[in-house]
């Protein structure tokens, strides 16, 4: 389904009959990743939910508009808290992965009384620092002029070449491949536009907010994933009540990685609230 937001289309994927007497999940997927990134997730979740997915402004199916003011913070929360309420009034457990777990906290803190729950998979709270952020943003910059300056396939390339990524090489050249063509098939200016109007460096960050949000919250990290394993570590102590769960053998993208391990995770928390 799509709804219109501002005049920007956004997809919305869901595989099962909506049932307003059940709670609804929200799943935010990762940068260069799309809704249908879920579904094998989906696949394994309890009948209990509703499971939606969001293609997040300039990925997968949802429009990618050039004013680069369409993908900034405020907007993208904005674009969230409309998708939900049309969804449903009530609160809704939102899920989001590493970009997507940024939109999804985000959202979540400005708006608490729509959440029900958070689970938010190896992502940040965004840069305190002025200085790290102001790198950071030039960096992202950079990568967002060779994403115009260049092919998708050869900006997949390099994106999935990062030592970030260097678990999912256990995958299958096959499997590789398609993931490759997936993200490649993407929107030129929809992932430059996120780099410019979302990037890690220009999102204000959230730390000092975390203890005024009450609602309980699960953070996600592979054990592999050092770098984002000691950023969650760090993040749960600020939240006012938060628990880190790590995958083993995992990296930066568990549900992808580890998928049963992460469902069995989710699924414990869920069924606690």
């Amino acid at each position: 389904m799509k709804f219109d937001v501002n005049g920007v289309k956004l997809n919305v994927e869901h595989p099962r009959e909506i049932d307003p007497t059940k709670d609804f999940i929200l799943f935010l997927h990762g940068f260069t990743g799309c809704a249908e990134d879920w579904y094998p997730v989906f696949e394994q979740l309890p009948e209990k939910y509703n499971l939606f997915a969001l293609d997040l402004i300039g990925h997968g199916k949802s429009d990618a508009p050039s004013d680069d003011s369409f993908y900034k913070t405020e907007s993208i929360i904005n674009q969230i808290k409309s998708v939900k309420d049309r969804l449903t009034p009530n609160k809704i457990f939102v899920v989001g992965y590493s970009m997507g777990g940024r939109a999804a906290l985000s959202f979540a803190i400005a708006h608490p009384e729509d959440i029900k729950g958070l689970i938010l998979e190896s992502s940040t709270a965004g840069i305190k620092n002025e200085d790290e952020r102001k790198k950071r943003y030039e960096e992202d910059l950079k990568l967002a002029e060779f994403i115009e300056t260049h092919s998708l396939d050869e900006f997949i390339e390099i994106w999935t070449d990062q030592e970030l990524f260097n678990t999912q090489r256990r995958f299958s050249n096959d499997k590789l491949k398609k993931m490759k063509k997936k993200k490649a098939a993407g929107s030129k200016i929809g992932y430059a536009n996120m780099l410019k109007g979302f990037s890690t460096g220009i999102m204000p960050p959230l730390h000092d907010k975390l203890k005024k949000f009450t609602t309980k919250s699960l953070l996600i990290s592979g054990d592999l994933d050092t770098k984002f394993t000691g950023i969650n570590a760090r993040l749960t102590k600020r939240f006012f009540k938060a628990k880190h769960k790590i995958v083993r053998n995992s990296g930066h993208n568990t549900h992808l990685e580890e998928q049963k391990r992460f469902i069995e995770i989710v699924v414990n928390y869920l069924g606690q609230l």
